[in-house]
């Protein structure tokens, strides 16, 4: 696992008294965003049935690629029930696990409403939820998140637990990198309401305002990933039945793929088309180009290669140990 790279080459650097020889590039990114494969991973998501951003996160645990710590479930407007959300979850872990799928977290249910503006108007008046969502967000900061390898929080959904997370510590902007399956690209820029941003718009506003961010707008055609035609070719496991029945709750829609956020994180070639933008501040909702900005915008992305990581990660027996 990443965080075990992490003690070897720290144990070096110890004997070896840390010459730039030895550590050159360690604090460098493998790719155009401040997070890679070396940063530890937690998911934050509602609905499990209609992407796959789970099964992505999963199956890239269990390869020994990410290191992943932490899965938050909560609900929206769009998938209310806590319950079903939590369980679904749950169900798609049960089966990784009876597969022979390793290094994977438990699904933490989070009580999580919408945040609500002070009448001040100020972010540090907000009142927080204290959620549970937050919590697990702040250990997995405090153990795994570094200067040089921030965390990744990786969101399809509101942005409520991390704002939240926020509220409570805002030692986390120093210790974390929110990426996030959110908003649209516009011709000025970005948007940040639909899809997602738009759950929890006060939420949306901390975020972007006190924390790096990577907005990844690469949206693509998910049902490609797992083709009616292709389904003989899942593996013969609980993981493969799992994925093979999901299929058909999967939203035809193409802003729905929140994988987008976990595969950015995880794999430095995905990304691409990155620039970097600000809160626009005539319009919360709104992010304007800027050079030195701390919000990274993904406008592509390489989901035919990602595609084909799926397929490899599936087929591989040492996957499924």
């Amino acid at each position: 696992m990443t965080r075990w790279r992490f003690a070897i080459v720290g144990c070096a650097c110890a004997v070896a008294g840390c010459s730039g020889q030895l550590d050159a590039g360690y604090d460098v990114p493998h790719g155009p965003l401040p997070v890679d494969e070396r940063s530890a991973v937690v998911v934050v998501n509602d609905g499990a049935r209609d992407n796959w951003q789970g099964e992505y996160a999963a199956l890239l645990a269990a390869t020994g690629e990410i290191d992943f710590v932490g899965l938050v479930v909560n609900s929206t407007t769009e998938y209310p029930s806590l319950e079903t959300n939590v369980t679904g979850y749950r169900q798609m872990l049960s089966a990784a696990r009876d597969s022979g799928m390793r290094h994977l977290p438990e699904a933490t249910a989070s009580i999580a409403p919408a945040l609500t503006e002070p009448a001040s108007s100020a972010i540090d008046d907000t009142t927080p939820n204290r959620s549970e969502g937050a919590q697990l967000i702040l250990a997995a900061a405090a153990t795994y998140g570094t200067a040089v390898h921030p965390l990744a929080i990786t969101t399809g959904g509101a942005l409520t637990d991390v704002a939240d997370a926020y509220l409570m510590d805002h030692g986390l902007a120093e210790r974390a990198v929110v990426v996030a399956s959110l908003g649209q690209t516009e011709a000025d820029g970005a948007s940040t309401f639909n899809p997602n941003g738009g759950r929890d718009t006060w939420a949306t506003f901390i975020v972007t305002s006190r924390m790096r961010l990577v907005q990844v707008n690469g949206y693509y055609d998910q049902l490609l990933d797992v083709p009616e035609d292709r389904t003989s070719e899942l593996p013969q496991n609980a993981f493969g039945s799992w994925i093979a029945d999901k299929r058909s709750d999967l939203l035809n829609v193409i802003l729905a793929c929140d994988q987008i956020s976990v595969l950015s994180a995880a794999l430095p070639w995905f990304p691409s088309g990155v620039t970097h933008l600000s809160l626009d501040p005539t319009d919360s909702m709104h992010l304007v180009p800027d050079a030195t900005g701390q919000i990274w915008h993904v406008a592509e992305t390489n989901s035919a290669r990602a595609r084909g990581k799926l397929w490899a990660m599936l087929k591989d027996p040492k996957t499924f140990q």
